[in-house]
């Protein structure tokens, strides 16, 4: 029973007794690794980049586009009779903004600095959601990697017996010819789960270089239900989404802009100054100079569209209320559902492992043929895998869980605000 010590082994480390008091986080990678992976990731350095270059349009809004214009003149006047004059003249002048409109455009330049930084946390939030997925991927592939290489060295032990039995007579050789199909069956499938190991590993090696990462994919641990539920996390993904408030920021933003464009129907006026010399400086002056455009149908068209794409705006962000209600609620989903079929699986695999060891007695004792010996290890094979798979699959549902609601990876203080 030497090719049994295995799956015994695994079981009784599956259905041990501390299933909900296992951490999730003993089988990722460490928390400073994680960190400067995500920091490392070209979508966080170029959702960093547009937060500067909205703290930048914050500044410029903040001085307004009013600058100083300088304009001037030099003529040489020839007059009949009289001769030549030089003359020139020169013009200082600016426009200012009305009362009211440098406040908004302040206001509506840290809107823009508040999306940003709440798109930059929803970015680092998306790369630490493939992280997680990569990574419960290379776990999974390479837990059924193991399960499938340790099959292999079950069915040669099998097969060295009965080719041994085979030699002595007491075999036919058409169980060794059984043995040896199911052999390479094994090993067919090993090769198979072998390269998806690797594979998985080249895309989270491609995604997050800078994670230093082993040869052997680490062994999986336990799910467990984190600390208040899942029912609590579900409710913090609402909570803390960078979603939201990246959109309420956006919708505040073009609001404040559309107020702006609206009270641009009343035009800037300009102020300036304005020196000039005629006739070789015998006629010499100075004043001050105003103008003010008029606005007309063109400056209320401009503030219609605006206050109609502010409406559009505040739409879109209660359209992301809905998504991020949806990402909620499937997430808590996914994870009760998966916790479920890993419980029902590993029932499961306990079940198949305790029939394989009654029907290897059998075996020896002559009340099974090998072929209904072969087809018990068979289905204890697959049911370490499907254990493994629903192991994977509870591990990546509730990570993604956590990391939704900032618990895990996203600071929970990191959260979106206004």
């Amino acid at each position: 029973m030497k090719h049994l010590r295995y799956f015994v082994a695994l079981t009784l480390t599956v259905t041990a007794a501390a299933p909900l008091s296992a951490q999730v986080e003993s089988g990722l990678p460490d928390e400073a690794s994680v960190q400067t992976a995500l920091d490392d990731h070209p979508s966080v350095a170029a959702a960093r980049a547009r937060v500067e270059a909205a703290k930048a349009e914050a500044r410029a809004l903040g001085v307004g586009s009013h600058e100083v214009t300088v304009s001037g003149s030099y003529t040489r006047r020839n007059v009949d009779l009289e001769g030549n004059f030089n003359e020139f003249d020169a013009t200082v002048m600016r426009p200012f903004r009305l009362p009211g409109k440098k406040k908004l455009d302040r206001e509506a330049g840290q809107y823009g600095v508040t999306a940003a930084e709440n798109r930059a946390e929803d970015v680092k939030h998306q790369a630490a959601t493939l992280l997680g997925s990569l990574w419960w991927q290379w776990l999974g592939a390479g837990a059924e990697a193991v399960i499938d290489a340790q099959a292999v060295k079950n069915y040669e032990a099998t097969l060295t017996a009965i080719q041994r039995r085979v030699q002595l007579r007491d075999a036919a050789q058409l169980e060794a010819d059984q043995t040896e199909a199911a052999l390479g069956s094994a090993r067919l499938m090993a090769e198979q789960s072998k390269g998806r190991a690797e594979y998985a590993r080249a895309r989270l090696a491609a995604q997050f270089p800078s994670l230093a990462l082993p040869v052997e994919a680490p062994e999986m641990p336990l799910p467990s239900i984190p600390e208040g539920g899942f029912a609590m996390l579900r409710d913090l993904v609402i909570e803390r989404s960078h979603e939201i408030a990246a959109a309420d920021a956006e919708a505040n933003r073009v609001s404040t802009m559309a107020e702006r464009t609206r009270r641009d129907r009343i035009a800037d006026p300009s102020l300036g100054f304005r020196v000039f010399s005629e006739r070789d400086g015998m006629e010499k002056g100075a004043g001050i100079i105003a103008s003010i455009p008029l606005g007309g149908r063109h400056r209320s068209a401009l503030a219609d569209r605006a206050a109609s794409e502010a409406l559009a705006v505040q739409a879109e962000a209660a359209a992301i209320r809905f998504d991020v209600q949806e990402v909620a609620d499937t997430d808590l989903a996914a994870a009760e559902a998966t916790w479920r079929s890993w419980q029902r699986s590993r029932e499961g695999m306990k079940a198949q492992v305790d029939g394989l060891m009654k029907m290897r007695r059998g075996n020896d004792l002559g009340a099974f043929d090998l072929s209904d010996l072969l087809l018990a290890e068979r289905l204890a094979h697959d049911a370490f895998r499907s254990e493994a798979s629903a192991r994977k699959d509870a591990l990546d549902a509730i990570t993604r869980l956590r990391i939704d609601s900032h618990s895990l990876w996203i600071g929970e203080d990191d959260h979106g605000h206004e």
